[in-house]
């Protein structure tokens, strides 16, 4: 790595000399074009100097002419303005000598205004010439400044230049001593992999050696045992489980929730058009709280009430397909089987729109032809009677795509997988079209409601009414414009994500396969989640074996002990309140003991004052008393269960006067010794209730654990042959493994081999390279 990063930098620092000495040699040139330049400058400077001091000789001659030639001029008017009065003196005799005067006065006029044109002409001439120089001097000098800015600026690239090749100049020459450093490791380090090779190579040989004959025996293996290859056929290949993407499930997820909500949104706002549409029918343009509506407005606004059961399956058809998307399942057309439901739904409801579109064009045509009715309101009647056929044309034509896109998900040969992109773009074509169908309705409905709240008879209802249906309008324009954005936006990662499927295949051929692909997708989780399990602590073999029988006696038995202690408890408790209510019962027989003895008492009282009365009489009294008495003590013992004891008590007491305690503890003996005989045989007959029971749940268990343990042994033996199934699989998958290791290691033995090879080219190149740098130094 440190050699290959090396090579890399001295790769771009040669580059950036080369670079800077191409743009040396470019800027050396520059330089010497200037300074070419600026000598031919210089001397057309000198040149146009000498040429402007000819020039101002020849001015300064032409000035002297011109002084000489004014001198002249004067001469000849003062010896003209002389002889004109000797010729006006002697014009009578002078005659000849006039004629030549006058001649010479022409000739010298005639001069003279040659001179003057001369002049003339001398001092354009000069004139020009100095605007000319002057003009050309100004242009030399700009340029001169110019060209020596340049050359100052040239200058100092220069000596950047020459200061940064010395600096690069060290660098290379330190990178130099770094790379021989480096390069005398490198030719260790290929040494190194020369034995490394010779050990490889050697490796190679035994591998290929143990891969060859592990190869024939697989071959033999494969062509005996393996049936043949799923994936070589699309139908089995559809029933392999493909590879779990939880980013590709996430972000469907995602887009359906949005969807959902969008839908929501649509879903609400079309409630709220149809039933606001509903109140508009009653109000306009008859009120039916004053007059009745025409019975095609009644029949109108009957189907409208009817608009939530066709409008809300949609949101529940999308909840659904919605619900149906799981970071566990597979979603593509094929998998989503919730969208023939919406599909349906959205059938039903442009059914609806088709039921309730004459209606609408005909209450819209009835509103044209009432007294109310203006010329612009009857066109935005026709237009929003189009705009209405446009509606559900749009919606027919989604509905038509929407069900192509189910046809994957219930019938295989409805839709060639070719076709889905072209669907779904005319999916999100159409949704456009809903959306600019929406936004002319609205606006069409905006100026109906304008002209409609400046009528005179406009009512403050239809006023609200109109408001709502604009609201409503609204949102269904906006939402309509959600769900196109939305659906353009994600409908590039829809056609991506069609290929999501099996390995090697264009993707799941029907329905059915895709149901039990999920099936084993579930399975297949289900094996991972229980081979993550930690793994319990296990008993032996032979203690489980010989523990068997116990475990489960032990097991039976407590389990009867909890079910007797349950038992014994419930049993307890009704014993409990049997107690509290004989206590109850043997505190009321109590008390009226005690009244029955105060009575007896009271009778003996009375006999006893009465001893004067014969025995004759004493007999019947005593008779008397004593069937008061028994009648008294059956009154009171009439609750008691065991009567046979209780009548010879009662009979006794005729004959004679008992002891109360005696009679008492006879009763309480006689109720005691019988309430332990029954509970004795309660608890005997609950005993072999329950040892019965547990015998017949021991059965149970075993019969249970019987048959579990001939499901297991089942289970086993179907695992048994998955599992050599798919030892034969990973036999195949070794075998290949073993070839792509074996042709990997070729190659890369083959690529060090190169490596090795560049390095040593690249160490001799850079020897050959520093060797250069340092004869170029040395020269410089």
């Amino acid at each position: 790595m440190a050699s290959a990063e090396l090579q890399g930098k001295y790769q771009k620092l040669a580059q950036e000399y080369s670079k800077l000495r191409a743009q040396n040699q470019v800027l050396k040139k520059g330089v010497v074009d200037e300074q070419a330049n600026s000598a031919a400058l210089k001397e057309q400077l000198k040149m146009k100097d000498q040429s402007l001091r000819k020039l101002q000789q020849e001015m300064d001659s032409l000035t002297f002419r011109n002084l000489q030639l004014a001198k002249r001029v004067e001469l000849l008017q003062d010896e003209l303005a002389v002889s004109e009065p000797r010729g006006k003196k002697n014009k009578k005799s002078g005659e000849s000598s006039s004629q030549l005067s006058q001649e010479q006065k022409s000739v010298f006029d005639e001069d003279l205004q040659k001179k003057i044109e001369e002049n003339e002409r001398l001092h354009i001439q000069f004139f020009e010439a100095d605007e000319q120089h002057k003009h050309v001097e100004a242009e030399l000098r700009s340029r001169l400044a110019t060209l020596e800015m340049e050359a100052a600026q040239h200058q100092a690239v220069v000596d950047g230049l020459t200061r940064k090749y010395m600096e690069t100049i060290e660098k290379l020459q330190n990178d130099k001593a770094k790379l021989e450093v480096k390069s005398q490791t490198l030719e260790k380090e290929a040494k190194e992999c020369r034995l490394r090779t010779e050990e490889c190579q050697l490796q190679l040989k035994n591998l290929h050696e143990d891969l060859s004959g592990r190869l024939e025996e697989s071959l033999s293996i494969i062509s005996e045992k393996v049936p043949f290859n799923d994936t070589k056929y699309s139908q089995y290949n559809a029933l392999n489980v493909p590879l779990h993407n939880r980013r590709h499930q996430l972000k469907m997820r995602d887009i359906a929730g949005q969807a959902l909500a969008f839908v929501q949104d649509l879903v609400t706002a079309l409630l709220n058009f149809h039933t606001y549409t509903e109140q508009r029918i009653q109000i306009f343009p008859i009120d039916s709280a004053i007059d009745t509506i025409s019975p095609l407005n009644q029949k109108f606004s009957q189907y409208l009430h009817e608009n939530a059961s066709y409008v809300r399956p949609l949101e529940e058809g999308m909840l659904h397909l919605f619900e149906s998307i799981t970071e566990d399942t597979v979603t593509v057309l094929e998998t989503t089987v919730k969208l023939k439901t919406f599909s349906e739904h959205l059938t039903s409801y442009i059914c609806f729109l088709r039921k309730i579109l004459p209606y609408q064009l005909k209450s819209l045509e009835e509103e044209c032809e009432s007294s109310l009715c203006t010329s612009a309101l009857r066109a935005r009647n026709l237009e929003l009677s189009q705009d209405m056929r446009k509606m559900t044309a749009v919606f027919e034509k989604l509905q038509t795509y929407v069900g192509l896109l189910a046809l994957p998900s219930t019938e295989p040969d409805g839709l060639l997988r070719t076709n889905y992109s072209s669907v779904l773009t005319n999916v999100g074509a159409a949704l456009h079209g809903f959306h600019d169908v929406m936004k002319d309705i609205s606006k069409h409905y905006n100026q109906k409601a304008t002209i409609e709240h400046e009528l005179p008879t406009a009512t403050q209802k239809l006023i609200t009414t109109n408001d709502c249906i604009l609201s409503s309008v609204v949102a269904l324009t906006n939402g309509a414009g959600k769900i196109a954005s939305f659906f353009s936006n994600n409908v590039d990662y829809f056609i991506a994500s069609l290929s999501y499927g099996p390995k090697a295949a264009s993707g799941f051929i029907s329905p059915l396969s895709a149901e039990c692909m999920l099936q084993y997708k579930k399975k297949a989780a289900a094996y991972m989640k229980a081979l993550r399990k930690p793994l319990l602590e296990s008993v032996p073999y032979e203690e489980a074996l010989a523990n068997r029988r116990v475990l489960l006696s032990s097991t039976e038995s407590r389990e009867g002990l909890a079910q007797q202690v349950q038992q014994s408890l419930e049993k307890i408790s009704k014993l409990e309140q049997e107690k509290e209510h004989w206590m109850l019962e043997a505190q009321l027989a109590k008390i009226k003991l005690e009244k029955e003895n105060q009575r007896i008492a009271d009778k003996l009282k009375s006999t006893s004052i009465g001893q004067g009365v014969g025995p004759a009489q004493e007999n019947p009294t005593g008779v008397n008393a004593g069937g008061q008495e028994e009648a008294s003590t059956k009154a009171v013992l009439e609750p008691i269960h065991s009567t046979s004891l209780i009548g010879i008590l009662t009979r006794t007491s005729d004959n004679e006067v008992p002891d109360v305690e005696s009679r008492e503890d006879l009763i309480k003996n006689h109720y005691m010794a019988r309430i332990v005989e029954l509970t004795s045989q309660l608890q005997l007959a609950d005993s072999k209730s329950v040892h019965f029971y547990a015998e017949c749940r021991a059965l149970s268990k075993r019969l249970a654990l019987a048959e579990k343990s001939k499901e297991a042994l089942t289970e086993e033996m179907k695992v048994a042959g998955q599992n050599i199934s798919r030892l034969q699989d990973e036999l195949t998958t070794t075998k290949r493994s073993y070839e792509d290791q074996l042709s990997m290691m070729s190659d890369h033995l083959c690529s060090m081999n190169e490596t090795l090879s560049k390095q040593r080219e690249e160490i001799d190149t850079l020897k050959m390279s520093s060797k250069g740098n340092s004869k170029k130094n040395k020269s410089r």
